[in-house]
């Protein structure tokens, strides 16, 4: 585990796999820190630079107060990457991450070549959904909502399993102003015209039972970008990183393939 002191901001971020190996960053969602990648790092490709981090209010990074901004968390990651010395890597953003993803990807084209949009869209809700979260946040803490967003992020049969505690407990032990700045990020960032100027490979990941970016959001968004191509992994919400690791690690390595990145 590391800390890039980026002077106003610390961000915790670590760094698997081989130390010359072809980057891959991992951006995570609201509400989860950088394990939630765990259950997939065993079963990616070799050769791989692996690195993660948490982003601001999140994990272990720096907590600032609310709201951000989505630019807020694009520079934070642009600043990661550099401080890293990264270029050309492939980026995987899941949910907010995702949006971090295309904000990067539209801001500095020298740092991703490649990308994969996980559970994400455009743009994600209406200001007033983020806006009676965030009521509801400052009102009864995250612990208000985790049991409606436990529905969102997971099938019935993983709601159903032990597992699903420990994925709760990472949620409502954020802390409450990350999690309340992010919500705001969220709120007020559309993307679909920045988003639609990319020119770089993309896979598209869904859940079947995703109930935060359904499918068929998922979809519009990938197919903004001409040449991308979209999956569909049934049996999972919104997390399939965390529910289907096998099949998720797989798209992954066969999109790596696809685009030389391995």
């Amino acid at each position: 585990m590391h800390i890039a002191d980026l002077s106003d901001l610390g961000i915790h971020y670590r760094i698997d796999g081989e130390a010359c190996g072809a980057p891959i960053v991992f951006a995570n969602s609201l509400g989860t820190d950088m394990r939630l990648w765990d259950p997939i790092l065993p079963l990616l490709p070799k050769g791989l630079r692996i690195i993660r981090y948490d982003k601001r209010g999140h994990g272990l990074s720096s907590l600032t107060p609310a709201p951000y901004s989505m630019g807020n968390l694009v520079r934070d990651a642009e600043r990661l990457l550099d401080y890293l010395e990264v270029k050309d890597c492939v980026f995987v953003g899941l949910s907010v991450g995702g949006m971090i993803a295309q904000g990067l990807a539209v801001k500095r084209m020298d740092q991703i070549r490649a990308l994969v949009l996980s559970n994400t869209a455009a743009k994600i809700g209406t200001p007033k959904i983020w806006q009676d979260r965030i009521a509801a946040v400052r009102a009864g803490g995250i612990e208000a909502l985790a049991d409606a967003t436990m529905e969102r992020w997971f099938s019935k049969s993983f709601r159903a399993s032990p597992q699903m505690t420990l994925w709760r407990n990472m949620m409502v032990r954020q802390p409450v102003e990350g999690y309340l700045g992010c919500c705001a990020a969220i709120s007020g960032t559309d993307f679909y015209t920045p988003t639609s100027g990319l020119r770089l490979p993309t896979l598209g990941i869904a859940g079947s039972e995703d109930g935060s970016t359904p499918p068929d959001l998922v979809r519009e968004t990938v197919d903004l970008i001409p040449g991308s191509r979209f999956a569909l992994i049934r049996k999972a919400g919104h997390l399939p990183c965390v529910e289907r690791p096998q099949e998720y690690a797989e798209l992954l390595g066969s999109f790596l393939t696809e685009v030389g990145h391995i």
